[in-house]
């Protein structure tokens, strides 16, 4: 076999032609998604591990049902019961105003992946704020800091800093799990992949899907990685 032909084995020219903007554009849907979803995810999980670690009972035991049911199910399942689910009461939505959420899936799945990571988020930052040493604590209080003083100045940045490396992972988990937003008809980069292989029935436009999302991961694990060095120096 000639280089040549070795070359449009994996990677043809035609093919490329076709399908290679609807991938950057699939792409970039893909990290829209996932950048959304884990920020406000990021956000409510830091919520939720301040309920689990709440003195208040109820709370308590709220956010610790919400961490185990959303941990405990697959992503799968959450997705298909917001989009078909919940999607399904059309009247009730519209008489509340709510259709044109439930009946988009974009909106649906964006949903569905900030419920999911943010209950790994929040035991993320439980287990994090939990390492931060009684001292620290102690230490404030001779200092006359408030509360939220302390949580703020003192408590959220070691946690963060402990937190940086489970969190990547949980990105890195969020970035492949991605995939299963096509299923409901959002064209990422699966989605792309997809639609380009029904229609050409070429294996590479799979190879080049993999590689993209291989592409991804080891950007954000060495970015991860060396905000982790830096902001960790002080630790060396």
């Amino acid at each position: 076999m000639s280089f040549d032909e070795l070359q449009n084995l994996f990677l043809s020219p035609d093919l490329l032609e076709r399908y290679g903007p609807r991938f950057i554009e699939g792409l970039l849907v893909t990290a829209k998604l996932v950048a959304i979803s884990f920020t406000l995810g990021a956000l409510l999980g830091l919520l939720i591990a301040l309920g689990r670690l709440s003195s208040n009972r109820f709370i308590s035991r709220f956010t610790g049902v919400y961490v185990y049911f959303f941990r405990g199910s697959p992503l799968l399942a959450q997705l298909f019961m917001l989009y078909y689910g919940l999607g399904s009461f059309k009247g009730f939505w519209q008489d509340v105003g709510l259709w044109w959420f439930f009946r988009e899936a974009w909106f649906c799945t964006l949903l569905a992946f900030t419920l999911n990571t943010a209950a790994y988020q929040a035991e993320i930052f439980r287990g994090s704020i939990m390492a931060v040493t009684q001292g620290q604590r102690e230490a404030s209080k001779a200092l006359s800091l408030s509360r939220w003083t302390t949580f703020r100045k003192v408590i959220l940045p070691q946690s963060l800093l402990v937190a940086i490396g489970p969190l990547g992972n949980e990105l890195i988990l969020m970035i492949k799990a991605s995939a299963i937003a096509s299923l409901v008809t959002i064209y990422d980069l699966m989605g792309v992949t997809k639609l380009a292989f029904s229609r050409s029935f070429d294996f590479q436009i799979y190879l080049w899907a993999a590689v993209l999302y291989l592409l991804i991961v080891e950007v954000v694990r060495r970015s991860l990685k060396a905000l982790e060095g830096r902001l960790g120096r002080h630790l060396q």
